[in-house]
């Protein structure tokens, strides 16, 4: 059995590339970091930053002109990047589940709600179509959806965006995984609808115990859910820390700016600061560090040097201004 504080999903040294015309194109550089029972990580960054790359290629769900380069993904153990497809369809959706961003998508639109439920139970658990059924009405009233089963006949467009993401929360958790990964879960929900998921997410966390990678680009989602912030820019991890700490006192440029980028929420302003430029293109990462470009505090060496991840107190900062502290 998995300790508390035993690592039960690790990621070490992870690389992707794209294969293009021009030849391969790498846009993870080493992503690592350890998640334990019980925690929620939650990967933030700009778009383009590799953070959905990085949450599909732990199910290996990756694109086909996508593949892992180098590294590992380990459960429990086991290294994901190297399983059979047998093996893996034991653990997908089994042990680790995953909620993609756009709900509409993801479900298929010509099957009932109940289909799509059932399907993942009848292919995991050995029971009978009814017990599936009647487990899957237990769920959708889990996740806060009236009137189950007449949902359950029903069909995605006839589900708000904010229900069909409870359906997909509902079917990430049909069989108590160890791990769920949430790719921008909220994305595509509106301010009051989000706060809602958001709370539902945490919730059933906590009374199942079980692990979470939350992926998103908004800091202030983190704030309310996650334990531990990894901050990625340009496929490199940037800083990662306790989301208390990370929030109290950031210590990397690009956290700062991140966090100054948030709107008050009991002041007026009418202007609201920015990082100015943008993110490195793939495969075209400048010589130094790679927010060096965009950084108000930049030297020299940050433009000649890529700095390697710096630890201090349990925290880690990849950059030189964190050397020697």
């Amino acid at each position: 059995m998995t300790q508390p504080d035993e690592p039960i999903l690790e990621v070490r040294d992870l690389k992707i590339e794209f294969s293009t015309e021009e030849g391969l194109l790498p846009v993870l550089h080493g992503l690592s970091y350890t998640l334990s029972k019980g925690r929620v990580l939650a990967v933030v960054g700009e778009s383009g930053s590799g953070k959905t790359v990085h949450a599909l290629s732990i199910l290996r769900l990756l694109p086909p002109t996508a593949h892992i380069s180098g590294g590992e993904i380990r459960y429990k153990g086991k290294n994901l990047a190297t399983l059979s497809r047998a093996e893996l369809r034991k653990i997908r959706g089994n042990k680790i589940s995953m909620i993609f961003q756009d709900p509409a998508a993801s479900l298929n639109p010509v099957l009932t709600i109940g289909e799509q439920l059932t399907e993942t139970l009848l292919a995991h658990r050995k029971m009978s179509k009814e017990a599936a059924r009647a487990r899957a009405a237990e769920l959708l009233e889990k996740v806060g959806i009236a009137d189950a089963e007449k949902r359950l006949r029903e069909y995605p467009f006839q589900f708000s965006g904010g229900m069909c993401q409870r359906v997909m929360i509902a079917m990430a958790l049909a069989l108590e995984p160890d791990v769920l990964v949430a790719d921008e879960p909220t994305t595509a929900l509106d301010v009051t609808v989000q706060a809602q998921i958001l709370k539902l997410i945490k919730q059933l966390q906590r009374q199942s115990g079980m692990s979470a990678v939350f992926i998103t680009h908004n800091l202030a989602v983190v704030a309310g859910i996650a334990d531990d912030v990894l901050v990625l820019y340009a496929g490199q991890c940037m800083e990662q820390a306790p989301a208390a700490e990370l929030f109290a006192r950031p210590l990397h440029p690009y956290t700062q700016g991140l966090l100054s980028s948030l709107a008050p929420v009991h002041e007026k302003v009418d202007i609201l600061p920015v990082i100015k430029g943008h993110p490195p293109v793939p495969g075209q990462l400048p010589k130094g560090c790679s927010f060096a470009p965009r950084c108000p505090y930049a030297t020299d060496k940050c433009r000649q040097e890529r700095p390697p991840l710096f630890e201090e107190n349990g925290r880690f900062t990849r950059c030189w201004l964190r050397e020697g502290k």
